[in-house]
């Protein structure tokens, strides 16, 4: 075998891995490699016998685990950008000792002692905050419980990694199975033609020639079924999507939630929810429960309301599946919008360069040069160099734009390349969105939900990109969850910004800008169901929060725990499922926001109250785009999170933006 290229530093521009020479069989030599080098490392400083200091024992372990760093954000993007049955297996077995590796070290009974034994006296303010974040960090990992204690939190921390990975493994392979296979072309009417031509080169890439598939996005909502106007199949999508995981999942979800409430138990907290917000922005589970308890009956109030209106304009008594079809047609009929007339005018190159680009370099003065000479780990991965305004170089960006079957669902950001003054480094940072890829030779049209989701995802990439810390315990988005989503959030504002818009907003065989009133009516509709969206978001949210809130035993039938969970929010709407339901939830079984689902709408409450301050301050202007990047983005977590905000904005937030935006007011 040649060289493993994990075991030495990536020799192209801004570390970008090598993914030209990687190959499945240097992973398991690498993780072995890395995390024996690694522990060999903490070793030496926890035996050190120099008395500890910040340089010797923080700084060192900063500095400590390159192998390692380098093959898991190699790894773990590809187990969900690109994964197949190799990655996979290598993921079954990686995934509990890379779980026992990190016990290793926060429970080395020699080096938390060296962490608490330093004085913060002579540090600088990052330094100091890196150390008290070191001994959060070890005391959330058990390095004060009792040997017992500790031996018991490694089992668990194991097997909840092995149960996470067989969640999201099971959960791509029953979105793969569920995908609907149509075939009669005359079963699609309402879909755009060519939405019928993307189905129909998915089946033929199945096998399936002359057939037509629709395959399944994360969420229980599916955008077909806005267009179709065949009752019966939009029924066999809604039952598919919100169907899946059930006969694999069940008991999977069941026995993480007992197992981290156990763990939280152990730690000495009440719930998994009261370990997991202790760590956040938000004050207690008190203040998480109060927010969702004020925005509930109002959203449903709404989603009542917006019900009725369906079932007027349907004649009958609709159904879930329903509900997306007939809303498009209440949206047509009061402001003479329909989403197939928008879809044209939003051309993904367009979008990405002309808009989510050209906002970046109005706020805030980037270029973007596409880097055909750089490979990315996937043919569809597409590579730029960043560059500030006066040139100097930022970072990469990867933007890896279609759905695959060897993709996970949703959308996100990676860091491959964390910035880090103490190791030298600049950013490079991937966005995934779930695009159905069209024919070859065809334009990839999206919807305006899509272009939200780009602009929203870049969000992330600026947090990543604009980083200027010294150590990557900091870097970009490694801020608290219910933070993490604030900077992204705010981004999506541009989508529909005047200038913006204009922009990119325009015909992809003509170039036309999208007409003024077409553009206004897709502005004033904007409003339009929320009750319905705010009510699929908390209905998730609160069941993420009663999972990992238990006073008592879940029972054994995640479906029944679901459902009484949902009554007791008075969520319990049969025409609105949640937006994820429990065993398709994969946030907060595999993706890091276990009890932190809230973290969107919390968040939401500092975006809000941010766009507020930028349309109050000019809108789009270097001098804004500098502000909110100096005070805000550049920090990472080397500072508290809140206290980055009050120095943007002055003051603490406000509740009132969130609100009106939403129509709860």
């Amino acid at each position: 075998m040649t060289e493993n290229p994990f075991f030495v530093p990536s020799a192209l521009p801004y570390e970008l891995p090598p993914f030209a020479e990687i190959r499945e069989e240097h992973y398991a030599p690498a993780f072995e490699r890395g995390m024996a080098e690694q522990l060999a490392e903490v070793e030496a400083i926890a035996g050190s016998a120099d008395p500890p200091t910040f340089d010797n024992t923080v700084a060192a372990l900063e500095r400590s685990g390159k192998i390692l760093h380098r093959v898991s954000t190699v790894f773990f993007n590809q187990a969900s950008s690109d994964t197949n049955p190799a990655v996979q297996a290598i993921q079954k077995d990686v995934t509990p000792k890379l779980a026992q590796h990190s016990d290793a070290i926060h429970l080395n009974t020699r080096l938390f002692p060296r962490i608490k034994a330093i004085s913060a006296g002579e540090l600088d303010p990052e330094q100091k905050w890196l150390l008290e974040r070191y001994v959060t960090d070890f005391v959330r990992a058990g390095a004060e419980l009792g040997s017992a204690d500790q031996e018991r939190l490694r089992s668990l921390n194991e097997e909840l990694s092995t149960l996470s990975t067989q969640f999201e493994q099971n959960l791509l392979a029953d979105t793969n199975a569920s995908a609907i296979v149509v075939e009669d072309a005359a079963e699609l009417d309402g879909l755009s033609d060519d939405a019928i031509r993307a189905a129909a080169e998915t089946a033929k890439s199945r096998g399936l020639e002359g057939k037509y598939v629709l395959t399944l996005v994360l969420p229980s909502g599916q955008p077909v079924l806005t267009e179709l106007n065949n009752r019966e199949l939009r029924e066999r999508i809604h039952k598919a999507s919100t169907e899946r995981g059930l006969r694999d999942n069940a008991e999977l979800v069941v026995r993480m939630a007992r197992l981290r409430a156990e763990r939280a138990a152990l730690l000495g907290y009440a719930s998994h929810a009261a370990y997991v917000v202790a760590d956040q922005t938000a004050p207690g589970t008190e203040a998480v429960t109060e927010m969702l308890g004020k925005l509930t009956p109002a959203a449903v109030a709404n989603a009542h309301r917006e019900a009725g209106e369906l079932r007027e304009t349907a004649g009958f008594d609709i159904a879930a599946w329903d509900w997306s079809f007939y809303a498009e047609k209440v949206r047509e009929a009061r402001y003479a919008i329909d989403s197939r007339q928008m879809r044209p005018y939003f051309e993904l190159n367009r979008v990405l360069r002309d808009g989510v680009f050209h906002a970046a370099g109005k706020l805030y003065g980037l270029s973007f040069s596409e880097r055909s000479d750089l490979v990315g780990y996937h043919p569809d991965v597409r590579v730029f160099e960043v560059s500030d305004e006066n040139g100097s170089p930022l970072g990469l960006f990867l933007g890896d734009f279609y759905a695959r079957e060897s993709k996970r669902g949703g959308a996100w950001m990676n860091s491959l390349v964390k910035q880090s003054d103490l190791e030298g480094t600049r950013p490079v940072v991937v966005n995934n969105l779930n695009i159905v890829k069209p024919p070859p030779g065809e334009p990839t049209l999206m919807t305006f939900d899509q272009v939200n989701t780009m602009f929203h995802e870049f969000g992330h990439a600026l947090h990543g990109l604009f980083s200027a810390v010294q150590f990557p315990r900091f870097s970009g988005t490694a801020v608290p969850r219910d933070f993490v989503e604030y900077p992204s959030q705010v981004n999506e504002m541009w989508a529909v910004w005047p200038e913006v818009l204009a922009n990119y907003a325009r015909h992809h065989e003509t170039g036309e800008p999208m007409p003024q009133d077409l553009v206004d009516r897709m502005l004033e509709a904007q409003k339009f169901n929320q009750g319905f969206e705010t009510v699929e978001y908390l209905a998730a949210t609160l069941l993420d929060w009663a999972w990992h809130t238990l006073d008592s035993e879940p029972g054994d039938d995640p479906e029944e725990f679901e459902r009484r969970a949902l009554r007791e929010a008075n969520v319990d709407l049969p025409l609105v499922p949640p937006r994820y339901r429990s065993t398709y939830f994969a946030h907060i079984w595999a993706g890091g926001y276990s009890a932190g689902y809230y973290s969107y709408i919390w968040s939401e409450i500092l975006d809000a109250d941010t766009v507020e301050w930028f349309k109050e301050n000019g809108g789009l202007s270097r001098e804004n785009g500098d502000t909110f990047r100096r005070e805000l983005l550049s920090k990472g977590g080397s500072v508290d999170a809140m206290t980055a905000f009050r120095s943007f904005r002055g003051r603490d937030p406000r509740l009132e933006p969130l609100l009106e935006r939403r129509g709860l007011l």
